[in-house]
């Protein structure tokens, strides 16, 4: 079984390990970086590229190689290639199967200090009149940067990214003090980001409603610790998938696998 991956997160670095401990298969694995690629190859996968790739090159490797099966274990807030990835295989009719990593459970989480945006540009322009004073922690990544930054000015701004050139060369063309810029290596714990509120005296973080896989409750609880403001993404609802194609665990994962194998 020859598997296309769309990767790039933990979720599919778990997938590669799974798959290749428990079933015969060829995986190729995508992401958008060198870092992602070679948590890939680290994980088993047998190949890998390490750039985006266009919905056309997807198709013609797809096709050329013969591969028989496309996963798609992007992060839930990539809904492009999302999006682009149903669509391709629909129109190849392959099997496809999208891997989403569950919402957090907030059950037994104090949600006091969480305000929900609907986008980046939301949340910029709520962070600008209710919270206008202290630090802003900026934990979603660097795409997302400039929505912030329109409305918060960066001397208050802190984001946490993987320090790589194309990070960094988005935080250049913002103007980001080098010094603001935090090394991300994984998941934080609660008190890693504790420590974090207090060196930049943070009055607001900002979040991806990603996952528990994403460190959301330790941000959560890092925040009600500090008494300080959560601003949390809500998570896009990709309208093409079919809810019969997505799966939220391993154990999902491999009963679909089973039909193909």
């Amino acid at each position: 079984m020859r598997i296309f991956l769309l990767g790039g997160t933990k979720d599919s670095t778990n997938i590669i390990k799974h798959i290749k401990k428990n079933y015969d298969a060829f995986i190729l694995t995508t992401t958008t970086t060198e870092y992602g690629a070679r948590l890939a190859n680290e994980a088993g996968s047998d190949d890998t590229i390490a750039r985006p790739l266009l919905k056309d090159e997807i198709t013609e490797i797809i096709e050329r190689d013969d591969f028989d099966i496309l996963i798609d274990a992007t992060h839930p807030f990539a809904q492009h290639i999302t999006h682009t990835s149903a669509a391709i295989a629909n129109e190849l009719k392959m099997p496809y199967i999208r891997f989403e990593r569950p919402t957090t459970n907030l059950e037994n989480i104090d949600t006091s200090h969480i305000h929900y945006a609907d986008s980046f540009n939301d949340a910029g322009k709520l962070i600008a009149g209710e919270f206008p004073e202290g630090g802003v922690l900026h934990f979603a990544g660097a795409n997302t940067m400039a929505d912030i930054v329109e409305h918060v000015s960066v001397e208050r701004f802190y984001p946490r990214i993987l320090k790589v050139k194309s990070s960094i060369d988005k935080c250049n063309a913002l103007n980001i003090d080098p010094d603001h810029i935090i090394p991300m290596t994984g998941a934080a714990t609660k008190e890693e980001n504790i420590d974090l509120i207090v060196k930049y005296d943070a009055s607001v973080m900002i979040t991806k409603e990603s996952g528990e896989i994403g460190g959301v409750i330790e941000k959560i609880e890092a925040a009600n610790e500090k008494d300080i403001a959560v601003i949390m993404i809500k998570r896009p609802k990709i309208e093409i998938l079919n809810k019969n194609d997505v799966v939220n665990d391993l154990d999902e994962l491999d009963d679909k696998l089973k039909n193909f194998f």
